[in-house]
């Protein structure tokens, strides 16, 4: 192994602790950095670090100088210690300029050492968000695993209480006596506010990672020097989708502890009802994060005199609205070089998408604007807009903990609403385009492990995982938290697939949606088109006659397991690259459902998977990787075409044809195709909370 692979190797130590210089070394590494590339603090004091922590079996990796580095000077204005929002357009273009010289070095070497060097000189947050992004897009990088953001910023998914009880562990007991913390499903609130009933599944480990994680894959950019890391097939579709789904998957968890659909925020005069008190503490300003009090108004944004100068007027957002909806009631946007781009079927979403974020590649960002980030940003400043007291930016300025806060789903209903605009404005599908000749769903059974056939089982479930690592301030030594998810039993689905002609491949297009409103009245198709959420989708080879396809719930290509997103620093193999860690928890795929049972319609489609073919995919479409799983739904391939032709959410993405036949419900669209089946199941929750098994039968700490 050369030295250059064996550099990479040390990568992970970069993210140990981040607010803490890596003088002081970790484990069983120290660093020999050359002093011109220290901080003026620790120069003279180099020996003295190193001494103090010294250790005897320490394997001694040496630094390589890059003094002096490019001018970065723009981006130090931000300070280490204050926080970091990827909304705001200075703290964007100060951390992409990072990213395009950490892109531009030529060896591993270099960049590692240029890793090194910015590490004690940076904001952490914008140091880490960088050189995850430049880790995930580099070509020497592939085969790097980093660590999971709980295990870096463990302070973004714990509140300010279960700390307290790490803090009292790490200090007083030894290592080896100390037991895992539980971390009890404490919501934010209690029974007088409504919303904290859902706060189990918006606070979520997984899903607050999931978040994160997509936004390092799909970053926006800052200026056009920036494609290389941007601009990825179908980037603005994705954004749409991903977040559609999210609402959808919201709306089924509400649904399913008797709450109505989300609201949508189009009136931006109206008190913003839901308060948020986070009570999560940012380690790196050592600040709790800011509260929103119930009724709060959107205001404008004029910090001019703070650091991230940020200015957002609510009038911008909505200028940007008008002409955005104006422009898919035209069925073109303008481009900046005048030419006017279609809004067709095909890439209409696309350019769309990218436009509402918005990235670098909205083709008009002047007439466009900003209109997603800005309301990211007139939400995070809410508190103090005019920076007045002197506070940070809230959770909704952070793409690791805005899906925490109820509002982040009304102001994504809102930018959904945009998007269902420009869908209900295309024709609707023809039976070309839905049908699969000569296929016919027969049959369709659920067999859930252990139960009975279509009642899918959800209960409340203990794991943990390691966290140290992202501990400042804290002694050394092994931290683990336990913590209580969503889960249901594992099941597979059966389908009985008819093919009356030769030998051919499928898309198995999985979906599900409630079937009943807030009031207990079955949804429309309109209505519930919008609520589907996907939960697999696979090829598949059909043979003459009758196929029995048995596809196991762990398989779906929407999610990841829970080792592969919470124990990312275990290294399987030479092809593992960060896309693997891209994807929707396995354990939040199905919704929650009720103790009597949610009644829920369960949708398969068999599409024609020569018309759903993409070449540059590989074989292995929708990412069934041998080295990872991975939810390309969601997160696409890397470096390759989206491997699924079809838009993002068929066949539910537009509204029915109803010029020939009424279609108010599922059942009546379906109707005509025979690749088509609905099945009515149930979903049913056990409150018990299943606990993991202790070691010694020692009791956890709680």
């Amino acid at each position: 192994m050369t030295e250059e692979q064996n550099i990479l190797d040390y990568i992970p130590y970069l993210f140990d602790r981040p607010c803490k210089t890596l003088l002081t070394g970790r484990d069983n590494v120290e660093f020999d950095i050359p002093s011109e590339m220290l901080i003026a603090r620790y120069k003279p004091i180099k020996d003295d670090i190193q001494k103090k922590t010294k250790h005897p079996n320490r394997k001694t990796v040496k630094v390589k100088s890059i003094v002096p580095p490019p001018d970065l000077s723009e981006v130090e204005k931000i300070k280490r210690n204050e926080s970091f929002s990827l909304f705001n357009p200075t703290h964007r273009e100060r951390a992409h300029k990072l990213i395009r010289y950490l892109m531009s070095i030529s060896d591993s070497e270099s960049f590692f050492a240029a890793c090194i060097y910015y590490r004690d000189r940076l904001n952490t947050q914008l140091y880490i968000y960088a050189i995850s992004v430049a880790i995930l897009h580099r070509k020497d990088t592939k085969s790097v695993t980093l660590p999971c953001n709980v295990k870096v910023f463990p302070q973004f998914y714990l509140n300010n209480e279960d700390f307290a009880k790490i803090q009292e562990e790490i200090t007083v007991i030894p290592e080896t006596k100390r037991k895992p913390i539980l971390v009890q499903l404490r919501p934010t609130a209690n029974d007088l506010d409504i919303e904290h009933r859902v706060a189990y599944w918006r606070e979520d480990i997984g899903f607050n990672l999931h978040h994160w994680h997509w936004h390092l894959v799909y970053t926006t950019g800052s200026t056009q020097a920036d494609i290389k890391v941007v601009k990825k097939d179908r980037r603005g579709e994705l954004f749409y989708y991903m977040h559609q789904q999210m609402i959808a998957r919201y709306n089924f968890e509400r649904l399913s502890n008797q709450l109505a659909r989300v609201r949508r925020r189009n009136n931006f005069e109206e008190p913003i009802v839901e308060g948020y008190y986070p009570k999560i503490r940012d380690l790196s300003t050592n600040r709790d994060f800011p509260s929103r009090q119930p009724f709060s108004f959107w205001k404008d944004v004029h910090r001019e005199i703070a650091s991230d100068g940020t200015v957002v007027e609510v009038n911008h957002v909505y200028r940007w609205r008008d002409v955005i909806m104006n422009a898919i009631s035209d069925k073109q946007l303008l481009h900046e070089n005048g030419s006017y781009i279609s809004l067709d079927s095909e890439k209409g979403i696309d350019y769309l998408g990218d436009v509402v974020e918005s990235s670098i590649l909205s083709i008009n960002p002047k007439r466009y604007g900003d209109l997603h980030n800005a309301g990211h940003e007139l939400t995070g400043y809410i508190h103090d807009p005019e920076y007045k007291y002197l506070e940070d930016v809230g959770v909704m300025g952070n793409n690791a903990t805005s899906a925490r806060d109820p509002l982040f789903y009304l102001w994504h209903a809102y930018i959904d609403d945009i998007f269902v605009a420009h869908k209900e404005s295309l024709a609707p599908y023809t039976k070309e385009e839905l049908e699969f000749s000569g296929i016919t769903v027969e049959k369709i059974t659920v067999k859930v492990d252990g139960g009975q056939d279509n009642i899918l089982c959800t209960y409340f479930q203990q794991d943990e995982t390691e966290i140290s690592n992202g501990l400042e301030n804290c002694k050394r030594g092994f931290v683990k938290v336990r913590f209580i998810h969503l889960q249901h039993v594992p099941f597979t689905y059966h389908i009985q697939v008819n093919n009356k002609g030769a030998k051919r491949n499928g898309t198995v297009r999985i979906f599900m949606a409630p079937r009943k409103d807030e009031r207990g009245e079955e949804f429309t198709l309109r209505q519930q088109r919008r609520l589907f959420i996907e939960l697999d989708r696979f090829v598949y080879t059909l043979q003459n006659g009758s196929t029995l396809i048995k596809r196991h719930s762990k398989e779906s290509s929407v999610t990841i397991p829970y080792d592969q997103l919470f124990s990312p620093d275990k290294k399987e193999n030479e092809n593992n690259d960060y896309y693997c860690k891209c994807g929707w928890p396995d354990y939040l795929l199905i919704p929650k459902g009720t103790t009597q049972g949610l009644p829920a319609d369960l949708f398969v489609m068999v599409s024609d998977a020569e018309k759903d073919f993409v070449p540059d995919t590989n074989s292995q479409t929708f990412c069934e990787k041998k080295e990872c799983k991975s939810a390309s739904e969601y997160c696409g391939l890397r470096d390759k075409k989206y491997p699924d032709k079809r838009a993002m959410g068929y066949p539910f993405d537009r509204l029915p044809d109803t010029s020939l036949i009424s279609v108010p419900k599922l059942k009546e669209f379906r109707a005509p195709y025979k690749n088509m089946k609905a099945k009515k199941v149930v979903i049913k929750f056990d409150p018990e909370v299943r606990e993991m098994p202790n070691e010694d039968d020692e009791k956890l700490l709680v």
